[in-house]
């Protein structure tokens, strides 16, 4: 399936972050002034649009902050089979909700109509006001660490506050299974069962592991680490979650403290614990360089600083202390999922559906399993008890 508005746009050298190290061709064509003219004129106060000021490189969207009258604006175009109106809403109501109660996070502009989602021919789109805050990681790829330890500390204190404001949001989980993190699989006392329901009732999933050994390979790479989870599990509290907390999606005060936090598009229902674990994988363990051969690509030092911070605001209860190493080398893989049946059966991606599977999916399970995953393992299991982090249960 191509790209909304595939061709000239896509042709002129727009480049966005690649699944390697490398900047690639997009997906999605580019946002242009004629087209988001129309879409922001829905909206009260915006004024006309005078120039696209930044393409975003990241690649699952096509998105851009726009100059207009009245001020700049952040616009982000979705293909409506990944994210229609009903799905956005879904996200929209958890951004109200923090927002209410006090955190840091993007604001939604409404339409006229009061739709914070706007549908136009194959494409969804919705409008944020531009979040205050330096991007400083604004070019960094996913799974680049932070680029020091006081910013993890500082990082891990505002995931805590995030999920402090996020107590009491009762949504159910997202409806969706494409490009949403999740942990109804891998969080079931029978993993490959809800792994089986799952597929039945997800046809692009079904396509995109047709042909694959594909219960034998997740049986052998992720069983063992769910096993070592299980006694922990009942302490998984749920709780509607960011679930992408990278320091890319983080905007920065001058002194070093996180101003606010955005791109809540892989927010649903997992827990703490889980949350935090997927904080420690996105920003402490360099996944793309195992593509180079690297094997020792963690950080302890910058995930003992995330659990510090963290736990100075919101220390967490026993048995989800417990459980966060144990989390590790799980948080990605329904993810891995939702990307593998994205790229096969949206863009229509063979290679890169191959590299969901074998990279995301059991690849970065099987690095916990050598020398130096499962010194990492050890290390924040260490640290979660030198923190006490249970020391105060909030």
């Amino acid at each position: 399936m191509a790209g909304v508005g595939a061709g000239a746009e896509i042709a002129e050298g727009h480049r966005v972050h690649g699944l390697a190290h490398e900047l690639a061709a997009p997906d999605w064509a580019k946002l242009t002034v004629a087209e988001v003219s129309p879409i922001l004129s829905c909206f009260a106060g915006i004024g006309a649009v005078e120039a696209i000021a930044w393409h975003s490189p990241r690649p699952l969207a096509a998105s851009a902050l726009v100059a207009c009258a009245g001020g700049i604006f952040f616009v982000k175009r979705h293909h409506r089979v990944v994210r229609g109106v009903a799905d956005l809403a879904e996200e929209h109501a958890f951004l109200a909700y923090l927002r209410k109660r006090g955190a840091c996070v993007p604001a939604l502009l409404a339409s006229r109509g009061g739709l914070t989602a706007i549908a136009s021919g194959d494409a969804t789109y919705e409008v944020h006001t531009m979040a205050a805050g330096d991007d400083l990681y604004r070019d960094a790829v996913s799974w680049s660490p932070f680029t020091s330890t006081a910013h993890a500390r500082a990082a891990g204190r505002a995931l805590a506050a995030l999920h402090r404001a996020a107590g009491g949001f009762a949504a159910p989980p997202r409806a969706t299974g494409l490009l949403v993190a999740d942990f109804r699989i891998f969080g079931a006392a029978d993993p490959m069962a809800a792994l089986a329901s799952r597929v039945a009732a997800e046809p692009r999933l079904a396509g995109a592991l047709a042909g694959r050994p594909w219960e034998a390979d997740i049986a052998g790479a992720l069983l063992p680490w769910h096993a070592r989870l299980a006694p922990h599990s009942p302490a998984l509290t749920p709780l509607w979650t960011h679930n992408d907390f990278h320091a890319s999606n983080l905007l920065w005060h001058g002194d070093g403290s996180v101003a606010g936090v955005i791109d809540f598009g892989l927010a649903n229902v997992t827990s703490a614990a889980f949350d935090l674990a997927t904080a420690i994988e996105r920003n402490g363990v360099e996944w793309l360089r195992l593509a180079d051969g690297a094997t020792d690509i963690a950080h302890a030092d910058l995930a003992a600083a995330l659990i510090a911070g963290y736990c100075e605001i919101r220390p967490l209860p026993p048995g989800q202390a417990a459980a966060l190493p144990h989390l590790l080398p799980l948080v990605h893989a329904e993810f891995a999922l939702s990307e593998l049946a994205y790229f096969h059966g949206v863009l229509g991606s063979q290679e890169k559906a191959d590299l969901a599977y074998h990279d995301f999916l059991l690849g970065h399970a099987g690095w916990f399993a050598t020398g130096h995953g499962r010194n990492f393992l050890r290390s924040v299991g260490n640290v979660v008890q030198q923190q006490d982090c249970w020391s105060t249960i909030v």
